[in-house]
């Protein structure tokens, strides 16, 4: 019987079963008991939020492998603006820096505006950190984006061509399963996912 779980990635870990640097995603599974469990899928170590692990090899090939083109869907913090123009440029696809070829369509909504300044203290310790440098009255938008690849950091570098740089990364849904808004960072619970594919 395979064992699927929806863990809360925190900010910080790596999306790795050991890691000389960082704490890893599986080393919130050590007391599980299941050997077999890995991720499905990844996240970068400064995203945060819902990441499936599971010991069902054939579902998490389904849930990863880009042909399946599953949706993914992540709210995003990045300083900058972002106009009806530069979303329908980010929605019908963009060159990533290094790469040929066009990213698939996506979705985005940007949600809010505001300045660093208001959303500092609510940023992780790293982050605040590494935006000190800037204008307490930088431009900030806030937004969801649903994107069905994964290329590496590829909301990152997708915001990076439109001239924002992203400072907070959170995914809420994969395939229309959405992270439970119980769960902590950090805290997983079993769920049962639908195998009538």
């Amino acid at each position: 019987m395979f064992h699927y779980y929806m863990f809360y990635k925190p900010f910080g870990c790596v999306t790795a079963r050991r890691d000389p640097r960082y704490p890893t995603v599986m080393d919130y599974f050590r007391e599980c008991g299941h050997e077999n469990l890995s991720p499905a899928g990844r996240l970068d170590r400064q995203t945060e939020g819902l990441l499936f692990i599971t010991d069902d090899g054939k579902w998490n090939q389904l849930m990863t492998h880009p042909g399946h083109h599953k949706e993914k869907t992540y709210e995003f913090t990045a300083l900058g603006m972002l106009d009806a123009e530069k979303i329908k440029s980010l929605e019908s696809g963009v060159y990533l820096k290094g790469s040929s070829v066009l990213t698939a369509p996506c979705h985005i909504q940007a949600t809010g505006a505001c300045v660093l300044s208001q959303i500092l203290p609510s940023l992780h310790p790293e982050i605040q950190e590494a935006t000190k440098h800037n204008r307490p009255d930088h431009p900030v938008v806030t937004g969801r984006i649903t994107i069905t690849e994964g290329r590496k950091r590829q909301i990152r570098r997708m915001m990076k061509t439109a001239g924002c740089c992203v400072i907070g990364l959170k995914r809420i849904s994969i395939d229309g399963i959405a992270l439970d808004k119980s769960l902590k960072p950090g805290e997983w619970k079993a769920f049962t996912p639908n195998l009538g594919e």
